[in-house]
């Protein structure tokens, strides 16, 4: 795994203040002004807890397409996103790729019980993320027992994701998918506090494709089909929510 090792500026570092230093040598990023500290797990934790988190973390920064896992090999490491977008997939015995889902600031990647990572990691766009040793981050958590039970509501969430995933996955036709798609991810986003009309898509076309089971045809067909009923407007990197009603309706049926 590569990342970044050059410390960042001070006004790359939100929440620095003049002076402040922090355990692994770089400037304060100071856990408790992380823009996605509410959404994470992290949330679960005071204070003087966040100090004991932040003392054993470090920044981990990954170019566009840098893998940041690898399937297989061993989980040394759990990581918090805080910025950009993280693609998990699997490569089946055949070589084909199915991609399992996208992860977003405030994330957890690396929580599985498994001693090896169950899928790939790579960064969809630019990634900033917070990264443990996984023993170390362990023996935290068995020291927090509400840090535990915010970690089983992390687990909960997505076995509910990966159920969802499922049933995406089974008789819905091509736009259903991507509407529902473009729906999930929306909500994501407005939890992040990101509620305009515009949304964001990182991914490639070929990207969501492998994720809904489609052909990259079919997905480019699909967007310019709800482009054409004006439900949706592409524009450069992502689409414009048009009929946010209509888009939720083709979602649900």
């Amino acid at each position: 795994m590569s990342a970044n090792a050059f410390p960042p500026s001070p006004a790359e570092c939100p929440g620095w203040t003049e002076g402040a230093t922090c355990p692994q040598g770089r400037l304060d990023t100071r856990c408790a002004a992380c823009r996605v500290r509410s959404v994470s797990i992290c949330a679960a934790l005071d204070a003087g807890e966040l100090d004991l988190l932040e003392a054993l973390a470090a920044d981990a920064d990954f170019a566009a397409k840098a893998a940041i896992a690898m399937q297989g090999d061993p989980a040394t490491h759990v990581y918090n996103i805080t910025e950009g977008t993280v693609r998990l997939y699997r490569l089946l015995a055949d070589g084909r790729r199915q991609i399992i889902g996208f992860l977003l600031p405030g994330d957890f990647m690396g929580l599985a019980l498994s001693d090896r990572y169950a899928f790939s990691a790579d960064a969809v766009e630019p990634v900033a993320a917070c990264r443990f040793d996984r023993a170390a981050f362990t023996q935290l958590v068995d020291d927090k027992p509400h840090l535990l039970r915010r970690l089983h509501e992390a687990a909960t969430h997505e076995l509910s994701l990966a159920q969802d995933h499922m049933v995406l996955l089974g008789r819905r036709t091509a736009e259903e998918k991507v509407a529902a798609f473009l729906v999930a991810l929306r909500e994501r986003l407005c939890r992040l506090g990101r509620r305009g009309v515009t949304l964001a898509l990182p991914m490639t076309r070929q990207d969501i494709a492998d994720y809904l089971g489609l052909t990259l045809e079919t997905v480019s067909r699909t967007f310019s089909k709800l482009a054409r009923d004006r439900v949706i407007l592409v524009v450069p990197d992502g689409v414009r929510v048009l009929d946010r009603d209509r888009l939720q309706a083709i979602a649900a049926a």
